[in-house]
């Protein structure tokens, strides 16, 4: 009898799991913005997708459509999404282009940043956000702490005004 490993080959820790308005969409702009790779689809039989898997680099992201008698509600239902998803990539720039050209729209566009990547958000077509960079620098974490307190001296750039 062969024992089964409690964490599959090819999967993390922690996977996000996305509800999406149309999760097929989602997967096709995912694939086109950045290059994911459909793993695997389930479809109910009136087509609405209840569990689907993609690779984004050597990430897992699980999607399902929304589907509100379950609970399951999507970002633009919900007046927008709390969490931002991370993208750590070779080439920044390129890869918010062609997220963009798919169908995102810059929240932020990419600068370097004081901790060392060149950064950037997005707001994917389906509601959720996303942050993507790449690693220019190490900072060591004297010049972090002095780029924070520089950075929150003003209540523009101190989150609550504290």
């Amino acid at each position: 009898m062969s024992r089964v490993k409690p964490i599959p080959d090819g999967m993390h820790t922690v996977t996000p799991h996305l509800v999406c308005a149309d999760a097929a969409a989602a997967i096709a702009f995912y694939r086109s913005a950045f290059g994911a790779e459909e793993q695997m689809r389930l479809a109910a039989p009136q087509g609405n997708i209840i569990h689907a898997a993609i690779r984004i680099g050597d990430s897992t992201v699980m999607l399902v459509d929304a589907f509100a008698g379950c609970g399951l509600f999507d970002p633009t239902h919900l007046g927008g999404s709390p969490v931002t998803l991370h993208l750590q990539v070779a080439d920044v720039d390129a890869v918010v282009a062609r997220a963009v050209a798919a169908g995102a729209t810059v929240t932020m566009p990419v600068d370097d940043a004081f901790w060392g990547d060149r950064y950037g958000k997005l707001k994917d077509p389906f509601g959720h956000e996303w942050s993507v960079a790449t690693h220019l620098r190490d900072v060591s974490p004297d010049e972090l702490q002095a780029a924070v307190r520089a950075m929150c001296s003003n209540d523009a750039g101190n989150p609550g005004g504290q």
